[in-house]
C-alpha cells in the first residue's frame, strides 16, 4: 500500500512528438467543431470543451506538463491562443493521474484493464503509450462521446498497438453490468481513473465508488479527483475535509490518501499555479474482494463441499 499511495517520486511519462503552432493552423482547415457557438444548454458538453482547451493551451506552453496532439483536433477554430507561465490546477491533475496511471499499469502484473471515468472527450486512450493488449473502457456521457470520438476519428486518432478502447455509457441503467457485457472481468486486476465524469451530488460520488467496489479486485487502485465541494456538504467542524474524505471512501471499501497540489507542483520542478483548486486529488486502494472473486470462491466452495459430500457417501 504505501509503495501505491507514495507520490514522491512521479514517473515519466513517455512524451509524444512536440505539438507544433503550425500543425495547429493545418488542422483549422480540415476539422470544425461542430457545437453551437453558446453551449450554455448543455453545461456537460460546455465542461468538456472547457477540459479540451485547457489542455490545449497546455500543450502550447515552452515547457508543458504533458503534450495533447488531440486537442486542436476538439477545440474550436476560433479558440485563442492562451499560452501563460503559470499551470492550470486541471492540468496538474492531469499530469499527476497520467504518472501514476502508467506507473501502476507498468508495474502489476497481468494487469490489462483501465477504467477511465470521463467527460466523453478524454484523449488517455489516444496520447499515452500503453502496453501491449490493453482493453481501456471509457465511461461517458454517450450523446458527448459520440461527438469527440467522431472528430478524433477524423483526425487519425490511433492507439498504442493492440489495445482496444471500449465505450460505456454513463446512461446505462446499470454500468457494472454493462462493462461485464463489454468484457470487463472483475478477477482480473484494474485500474480506475476517475477524471471529468459529471458528479453533482454526494450521492452520485457514493455511486460510483459503490461502482468501482463491485467490480474492482481486491488490491486495485482508484485514482482521480473530485468535486470539494461534495466533499463540503459531509463537513463537521470537528472533523477536518481529509478525513470527510476517508470516511466516505472506507464506507465502500477503500483506503485512500488524498495528494497535496503543492507537493505535486514541487515534484514537477515548483510549478506555479495559475489559481487554487476547486478539486479534491485523491489515490485509493480497494481492500475488499469483488463481487466476481466472491461469486468465484463461493462456487470453489461449494465444489469442494460437493466433492467431500460424494467422498463420505463411498465412504458409507
Amino acid at each position: 500500500m504505501e509503495g501505491i499511495l507514495s507520490f514522491t517520486h512521479i514517473s515519466t511519462i513517455k512524451m509524444l512528438p512536440h505539438f507544433h503552432g503550425n500543425w495547429y493552423k493545418k488542422t483549422k482547415t480540415h476539422f470544425k467543431f461542430t457545437a453551437k457557438s453558446s453551449n450554455g444548454d448543455d453545461p456537460l458538453l460546455q465542461s468538456a470543451i472547457n477540459a479540451v482547451t485547457l489542455r490545449f493551451h497546455e500543450t502550447l506552453r515552452s515547457e508543458p506538463l504533458f503534450h495533447d496532439p488531440y486537442a486542436a483536433c476538439l477545440v474550436s477554430p476560433s479558440t485563442s491562443i492562451d499560452v501563460k507561465k503559470s499551470v492550470h490546477p486541471y492540468c496538474l491533475i492531469t499530469r499527476f493521474l497520467d504518472d501514476k496511471l502508467l506507473q501502476i499499469v507498468g508495474h502489476t502484473d497481468e494487469l490489462k484493464q483501465v477504467v477511465l471515468l470521463t467527460d466523453g472527450a478524454d484523449t488517455r486512450a489516444y496520447r499515452l503509450t500503453w502496453p501491449s493488449s490493453m482493453l481501456i473502457f471509457d465511461v461517458s456521457t454517450e450523446r458527448i462521446y459520440s461527438k469527440f470520438s467522431l472528430m478524433l476519428k477524423d483526425a487519425g486518432a490511433q492507439m498504442s498497438r493492440n489495445c482496444l478502447l471500449i465505450h460505456v455509457p454513463r446512461e446505462s441503467p446499470n454500468i457494472q453490468d454493462a462493462l461485464r457485457k463489454k468484457g470487463f472481468n472483475g478477477n482480473r486486476p484494474s485500474i480506475w481513473v476517475l477524471q471529468g465524469l459529471p458528479l453533482m451530488t454526494l450521492a452520485s460520488l457514493e455511486d460510483i465508488l459503490s461502482t468501482v467496489a463491485s467490480l474492482a479486485m481486491k488490491g486495485c487502485v482508484l485514482i482521480g479527483e473530485v468535486p470539494a465541494e461534495l466533499i463540503e456538504t459531509t463537513h463537521e467542524l470537528e472533523i477536518s475535509r481529509e478525513e470527510s474524505v476517508r470516511r466516505i471512501f472506507m464506507r465502500h471499501g477503500f483506503q485512500v490518501q488524498v495528494i497535496d497540489y503543492g507537493q505535486v507542483a514541487k515534484d514537477l520542478g515548483g510549478k506555479q499555479l495559475k489559481e487554487l483548486s476547486n478539486s479534491i486529488l485523491f489515490v485509493a486502494e480497494h481492500l475488499r474482494f469483488s463481487d466476481d472473486q466472491m461469486e468465484t470462491w463461493r462456487r470453489e466452495f461449494q465444489r469442494v463441499e460437493d466433492e467431500g459430500d460424494e467422498e463420505g457417501f463411498e465412504d458409507l
